[in-house]
């Protein structure tokens, strides 16, 4: 059976209360509510952390950054981790990675540098658009387009954008005779709608008067809310007025711009690949917008910024378009993938796929830090959430927890982590995420998680027997500290050594 292309697209501060076929509002989204029509929506879609360079750690590695290394912004990857990339180059595929990365340790920008398991020649991270422009035209990008004036002073057009530089070089990626002869994995990450909000003036124009109803979220007062959601509020006041509307013509701008830049891209899309191409669709993160007080990201759990599309649309006639309720995490995508394109998933990926999972599961979200640089959003706060499909318990392990009721209460308002009624379901979803982060290994696991004020009778989860790092296809074998010999259940034949 020929293997499938795959062609993953992804945006930069994009949840699903910005697009228009997740929040059934006019947004102007119409490419990705084109592919969610033609492919797979899931519904309950939820990144490993609301936070960028952890949140692309979980898609492009399979790992949680609690293990991969990344756990806050600017951090790389360890050395022993492999990315996405690395597996399906090694499997024969042509693999390509254009535009925004934010995952080599570095900075917002990244190096310039190409890792190996991608073609060098299409590698356009920031430090690539910033070396095509000038040191005014840099200002300009990053600090100078603020309103339609500006846009118009300066002749901001789309060729300007990072965005339509990074979809001419994926169009051209698809365009090359050689397309046909190899299967191929592209992946195609825009900035947008991401500050500096750079767009051309016709997007700014049409929202200029436009604002987002938050509805009842913007009322939340976090009366019953964790300390650090409170102090958070405090320290960023947000924007929403007594109306409850959220204003921001630059980022609701972008995010039109950022769909007609997918819509090049998936258009592009041959006869022939469109016969044989997955194409992929999501995001790292979302905004908060002023919902329960807060803007930009961080330590919470809310829908508002871990809630993710996801989008798959299937090769032409080889299935039916459907919605998937079933929470799924970004972590699920990479071995979806794999299993398309017949690839082994190592023992190491804790994921599942997407296209063939248990109808009732959960799934956990991650946050440790805001950036290593400094003490944004308040430093070292360590929250870990578990979504199931009725219900969300979120730990927050130096402040007080909560938990919502998904079905009865979308918008997230009433903490129920101490109402009677819901202490079984509370303690089975806290013994559900407990396992897990055993599981994954997870090294911020420790006694604390498990005793929690409203759980009286908890026992300290305090030690567990040794287990070897899991098996990743790469690695050389793990041995045992105390005898030197391969550990236990790790077999002995070399391993193929890379690093």
């Amino acid at each position: 059976m020929e293997r499938p292309n795959i062609l993953l697209i992804m945006t930069d501060t994009q949840a699903t209360n910005m697009v228009g076929c997740y929040s059934g509002k006019a947004l102007n989204t119409h490419n990705i509510d084109s592919l969610a029509e033609e492919g797979i929506r899931f519904n309950s879609a939820y990144t490993c952390a609301p936070v960028c360079t952890p949140a692309r750690a979980g898609l492009f590695t399979g790992i949680y950054s609690n293990q991969s290394g990344p756990w806050t912004n600017n951090v790389a990857p360890g050395k022993n981790i492999s990315t996405m990339g690395r597996y399906f180059k090694d499997a024969g595929y042509k693999t390509c990675y254009i535009g925004k990365w934010h995952l080599d340790g570095h900075d917002y920008f990244g190096t310039g540098i190409c890792p190996p398991e991608w073609d060098e020649d299409y590698w356009f991270d920031g430090a690539n658009y910033l070396a095509e422009l000038t040191d005014k035209e840099i200002g300009l990008w990053r600090n100078g387009l603020n309103n339609v004036a500006d846009l118009v002073e300066n002749s901001i057009d789309k060729t300007f954008t990072w965005a339509h530089r990074i979809s001419n070089r994926a169009i051209d990626f698809l365009e090359q005779p050689q397309r046909n002869a190899e299967p191929f994995l592209m992946v195609v990450s825009y900035d947008e709608p991401h500050h500096p909000f750079t767009c051309p003036v016709e997007y700014l124009e049409k929202y200029e008067d436009f604002h987002y109803d938050l509805g009842a979220k913007a009322f939340d007062n976090l009366a019953n809310k964790p300390e650090h959601h409170r102090l958070w509020a405090q320290a960023m006041p947000s924007p929403v007025g007594a109306d409850g509307h959220y204003h921001h013509p630059l980022y609701f701008a972008c995010n039109d711009f950022v769909d007609d830049e997918i819509g090049r891209v998936v258009e592009a899309l041959t006869p022939a690949q469109r016969e044989n191409t997955w194409v992929v669709y999501t995001s790292d993160h979302g905004e908060m917008m002023g919902a329960h007080k807060l803007i930009s990201k961080g330590a919470a759990m809310y829908d508002d910024i871990t809630r993710i599309p996801l989008i798959m649309r299937p090769p032409i006639g080889t299935r039916e378009p459907e919605q998937i309720d079933t929470p799924v995490s970004h972590v699920d995508i990479l071995p979806t993938l794999m299993k398309l394109a017949g690839i082994h998933q190592p023992d190491i990926l804790p994921g599942e796929d997407m296209l063939d999972i248990e109808t009732t599961r959960g799934v956990m979200v991650e946050f440790n830090r805001y950036e290593i640089e400094h003490d944004s959003f308040g430093g070292f706060i360590p929250v870990r959430g578990w979504v199931t499909n009725h219900h969300k318990l979120v730990l927050n392990l130096f402040t007080s927890d909560e938990l919502y009721d998904r079905q009865n209460d979308p918008d997230e308002l009433h903490n129920l982590i101490d109402h009677p009624d819901y202490a079984v379901k509370r303690d089975e979803l806290h013994d559900q995420l407990m396992d897990y982060m055993d599981k994954i290994r997870d090294p911020f696991r420790s006694y604390q998680w498990s005793c929690r004020p409203w759980r009286k009778q908890a026992k300290p989860r305090w030690m567990g027997a040794f287990r070897p790092r899991p098996e990743d296809d790469y690695s050389p074998v793990v041995r045992d500290y105390d005898t030197g010999m391969p550990t236990q259940g790790v077999k002995v034949e070399e391993k193929k050594q890379k690093f």
